[in-house]
Parts: C-alpha cells; sequence; structure tokens
C-alpha cells in the first residue's frame, strides 16, 4: 500500500496581499520578486558602460531586501507592497551592476591570459 505525504506549502507568490492586480488578474509573481525583475532590466546600462556603482554599493542595495524578507520571515512584521516592491527594485539593480563587474573582471582576466 502507497501512502502519499502531501505537503502544503504557500509560497509568497501566491498570496494576493502580497502581489500586485492589473485588470482583476493577479501577477504570477509577489511584489518583492516583480521588482526584482524589474531591477534586471538595469542590465544594458551596466553592461555597455552607461552606469557605473561601486561594488560595495551595489552589495547595499540588495541588504534592504533581505533584510525586509528576513525581518516577515522570522519576527512578526508585515511588510506592504510598496516596501517589497523598491527594495525588490533596489536588489534587481544591485544585482545586476554585481554581475555587470563580475562578467567584467572575468573578461578582462581572460584577454589579459590571452596577451
Amino acid at each position: 500500500m502507497e501512502r502519499k505525504v502531501k505537503i502544503h506549502l504557500t509560497y509568497c507568490h501566491r498570496k494576493p496581499e502580497r502581489s500586485f492586480f492589473w485588470r482583476g488578474r493577479q501577477f504570477p509573481a509577489c511584489a518583492r520578486c516583480t521588482g526584482i525583475h524589474l531591477g534586471y532590466l538595469s542590465m544594458p546600462l551596466f553592461l555597455f558602460g552607461w552606469f557605473h556603482l561601486d561594488p560595495w554599493l551595489s552589495l547595499a542595495l540588495i541588504v534592504p531586501t533581505y533584510a525586509d524578507g528576513a525581518l516577515q520571515a522570522f519576527y512578526n512584521w508585515e511588510s506592504n507592497n510598496r516596501r517589497r516592491l523598491v527594495t525588490g527594485l533596489m536588489a534587481g539593480v544591485g544585482t545586476m551592476s554585481l554581475i555587470s563587474i563580475a562578467g567584467k573582471a572575468i573578461g578582462m582576466f581572460i584577454l589579459h591570459l590571452i596577451n
């Protein structure tokens, strides 16, 4: 006899109070992840050198998202969608900045090895 264990996990993305709605339809991602994904759109700014951030500032942009998420997860704190969106946007931009910094460093390292 096979026994099935049903695990019920409620992800943030599926909670209506943590998501945005457009024309009566819920976004597939929560407000924080929506901000992160919007921040990812900044990649061309860094990749083509139109905008530069210090690596430490890039890291500092990511910290509020994790702080907000950790406060919600471990303490009796409920964030709002505006804060989730803004901190997510900051994290997305910071992440793209770090990725472009790392990518350029790796590219320069490879070019140095070739020459």
